[in-house]
């Protein structure tokens, strides 16, 4: 397929660059220039329609200057009672994040988009629907001791494939879209697309 259009990944994500090196798809990646904090300010609309506008940001600002080439853009928001929530920027903030979500459950909006030429050409969301569970201080504490830093990377304060699936009594969701990056649907347009074997 070597006349095949070449896959950019405009995500600065490990995990969704190790997500599709796992299954097996050649990529390159190119961080998407945005100021996502600047994109999110004043935004009206609900957790999809928020992960998509800024996955479809990332993509469109890759492929202007991308040529034919296909650019995956994606992100994740998650919403809680009603509440929008960031990547926590410091461990005390993350303590209070993991406080607000024990014993209810929140929901993780994942989007990804594909442009070409500077235009979004396709978009999926979906949600995933996650209960913690009552948990209590001292647990908190050790999680955050256990696990440092690294949940500053997670918008809900966790990675389910550590320590993290300890905090849960419930998940409902495809694996895929925990990881913040749905990978059946994006594959099914690429393929139609022909820029993944069929």
């Amino acid at each position: 397929m070597s006349d095949t259009p070449t896959l950019i990944l405009a995500s600065r994500s490990g995990v969704r660059a190790m997500l599709l090196e796992n299954a097996g798809v050649h990529f390159r990646v190119e961080v998407s220039p945005i100021d996502e904090d600047e994109a999110k300010q004043g935004f009206e609309g609900d957790g999809d329609a928020l992960a998509t506008h800024l996955a479809q940001l990332k993509s469109e600002s890759v492929s202007a200057e991308a040529g034919k080439q296909f650019v995956i853009g994606a992100d994740q928001v998650l919403t809680c009672e009603g509440r929008l929530y960031d990547k926590p920027r410091h461990l005390k903030e993350a303590r209070a994040n993991l406080c607000s979500f024990r014993g209810c459950t929140h929901t993780l909006h994942s989007a990804v988009t594909v442009a070409r030429g500077g235009k979004m050409e396709w978009s999926h969301v979906a949600q995933a629907h996650l209960t913690m569970r009552d948990f209590s201080d001292e647990f908190v504490d050790h999680y955050l001791r256990r696990v440092g830093e690294k949940v500053l990377k997670s918008v809900g304060c966790y990675q389910l494939e550590g320590p993290g699936v300890q905090l849960f009594e419930r998940i409902e969701g495809d694996y895929f879209t925990i990881l913040g990056l749905p990978l059946t649907p994006l594959f099914e347009y690429l393929r139609k697309q022909g820029a993944l074997e069929t």
